[in-house]
């Protein structure tokens, strides 16, 4: 079992190759990582293409392709999503989607409750809590840090820009990681209990900033 797994909902253009090997559980076969808010789409694309390089994988020897669904800022999302949709149909493989928050608290290896904070802007967090990194308790949500439950660790970048409100320490790690998404996956997958897989659709918490016009107000002839 051969999984592509890639998030591009946070500052991270994380990419991953994992291998499932009976005996041995998730092999890494290659990794890129990159933190750009702003050039999600000229980096993902090259850089999936290195770790396959790197692999010495072909799409064809692909079985299943994974990618982060949020929640996350529409623009960077949208484009590992549609990348994701795109190539899961072009190679006919499934394409399963892993919240974002799940990645990061899975990357934790965390057997206690603790918090997932990401940045969502405009003075918020996205946030969920988790009995261990394996178990989320609550679903995400988004809202001031203010929101986020006291007296637990809290993991994830939003908790790093407001330790004030979140706590000083702890944070790492920041960003989700492809390799976290890709062993969460082949666990997945491979019948282990772990959190869901999700369709690849994106998991918005706000409605967007964006609307549609409303009718054309009338001229009055003076």
């Amino acid at each position: 079992m051969l999984v592509l797994a890639f998030d591009t909902a946070t500052a991270a253009v994380t990419v991953a190759l994992y291998e499932w090997i009976p005996g041995e559980g998730a092999v890494p076969r290659g990794t890129a990582e990159a933190v750009d808010r702003r050039r999600h789409t000229e980096l993902l694309t090259p850089s999936i293409a290195q770790v396959m390089a790197e692999a010495g994988a072909a799409p064809g020897d692909l079985s299943a392709i994974a990618v982060g669904v949020g929640p996350g800022p529409y623009t960077g999302l949208r484009v590992g999503l549609v990348t994701a949709r795109a190539m899961g149909e072009a190679l006919n493989v499934p394409v399963h989607g892993v919240c974002t928050l799940d990645i990061i608290a899975w990357a934790t290896g965390r057997d206690e409750p603790f918090v997932v904070a990401t940045d969502a802007r405009r003075k918020e967090v996205y946030w969920a809590r988790y009995d261990s990194a394996r178990a989320r308790a609550t679903e995400p949500a988004v809202g001031p840090p203010s929101d986020v439950p006291e007296g637990l660790p809290v993991v994830g970048e939003g908790a790093a820009l407001y330790p004030e409100v979140l706590g000083e320490s702890g944070h790492e790690p920041l960003l989700p990681s492809a390799g976290a998404l890709a062993e969460l996956t082949v666990a997945r997958l491979a019948g282990l209990k772990v959190p869901e897989l999700l369709p690849p659709e994106p998991l918005y918490l706000r409605r967007p900033d964006a609307k549609e016009p409303g009718p054309r107000k009338k001229v009055t002839p003076a």
